[in-house]
């Protein structure tokens, strides 16, 4: 099967941890990677954000990323690139009419509108991905909300108007059908985690001199709640705090969320006790995760949640806010544990009460290992994303129109 991903601002070759790099370029670059592997034929089809990339590159065998030509060849936020998606639309049906995909998955809104665009006249159909929605994004970011302001229409037109969601949660689903989607267009499938890179055997990272460790690994984001969990430290006695993500650590006090937060940690008189570490390789994520007694994840929202996968693929507990996504992938009391958000009370007690239990935190551990390995992993992901597209080819019609 030729298989077009479209996602506009996330490039699989990105480097990971900056404000608009993140657990959509893992995804893309994962599912388009676990296709290919089954045989399929993939590109990923991404704007040109730097003059001196070429028109295509390799990513690995089956997989080609393609740079489109779509506003200025420099890096450019997200929220500031729905301008550029007329053109976009344009130039992937241009470059569709030479290579004509058997089906289209656009990742994210911005991907969805103007794969719609270059699809109709084609005849092409069109899968969509959000990642995240706008109106989530509006729920709890209020006026900090920087997105356009067409975004909650577009969004909601795409909802009706793609020929079928992939969905990564139960819970987005039900917006998804709030906004005006048919639910019987739209399947779940949830994000998956590398278990050949993941996994419970392998090197752990050396601690320091405290007792307890748990790891926060983020984009360096408010909606992130980095800062809920700095404050859930004054429970913590004896705990320190890793906090990886962000820009590079030599560079990473230019950014003004890292700089926000550790004021944080000094007006709470914990920064002895807090690592900001910055951007972390990602072949040595596994060794920071399994240094962890627990691996911590608490936004305001979350689509769903790369990270919580990936500690648990590795054995170590975690404990992440009861919302979007993660309510689905990590079940309360058995891999890890819910806390309602924004509320680091309850989160520290929370935490101290698995630190102080070992032997609860090894039954969590183990559960989640076996839940990652039956469920999350890339081939089972790949697999359920392929058969949708064979019911969209199918069930649609566009077989027919194909041949």
């Amino acid at each position: 099967m030729k298989i077009a991903f479209v996602s506009e601002h996330a490039s699989p070759l990105a480097v990971l941890g900056g404000v608009d790099a993140g657990g959509q370029n893992v995804h893309v670059a994962a599912l388009a990677e676990a296709l290919a592997r089954g045989g399929d034929e993939v590109r990923v089809y991404t704007r040109r954000d730097d003059l001196r990339l070429p028109a295509t590159v390799p990513f690995c065998t089956g997989v080609l990323v393609d740079h489109v030509d779509a506003g200025p060849p420099e890096p450019i936020e997200k929220d500031r690139l729905l301008q550029y998606m007329p053109a976009f639309a344009r130039e992937l049906s241009s470059r569709w009419s030479d290579w004509r995909p058997d089906v289209v998955h656009a990742h994210f809104w911005m991907s969805g509108l103007a794969s719609l665009d270059a699809a109709a006249p084609l005849d092409l159909p069109v899968v969509q991905t959000y990642h995240a929605l706008g109106i989530e994004k509006k729920r709890h970011q209020g006026a900090k909300d920087t997105s356009p302001e067409r975004r909650l229409e577009i969004e909601a037109h795409i909802a009706r108007s793609a020929t079928h969601i992939v969905a990564t949660s139960t819970a987005e689903a039900f917006e998804l059908v709030r906004m005006g989607a048919n639910r019987n267009d739209i399947t779940v499938v949830p994000c998956g985690v590398d278990l050949s890179q993941f996994a419970a055997l392998g090197p752990s990272e050396a601690r320091g001199r405290y007792k307890h460790r748990i790891v926060c690994l983020s984009r360096l984001v408010e909606r992130k709640g980095i800062g809920d969990v700095i404050a859930a430290l004054k429970f913590l006695p004896n705990t320190e705090l890793i906090v990886a993500g962000g820009r590079d650590r030599a560079s990473l006090w230019e950014d003004g969320e890292a700089l926000r937060l550790r004021e944080i940690t000094r007006n709470l008189g914990v920064e002895d006790r807090v690592e900001f570490r910055g951007r972390v390789e990602r072949t040595c994520v596994p060794r920071l995760l399994r240094s962890a007694d627990l691996v911590v994840c608490y936004p305001w929202y979350e689509p769903f949640g790369i990270v919580p996968l990936e500690a648990m693929a590795c054995g170590i507990p975690v404990v992440v806010s009861s919302v979007g996504g993660l309510v689905d992938s990590v079940v309360d009391g058995v891999t890890g544990a819910h806390v309602e958000p924004r509320s680091p009370d309850a989160l520290g007690q929370t935490i101290w009460s698995l630190l102080k239990n070992e032997r609860m935190r090894v039954r969590l551990g183990s559960a989640g290992i076996k839940r990652v390995n039956e469920r999350y992993g890339w081939p089972r992901i790949a697999s359920d994303t392929k058969a949708v597209y064979a019911q969209v080819i199918t069930e649609k019609g566009f077989a027919a129109r194909a041949s």
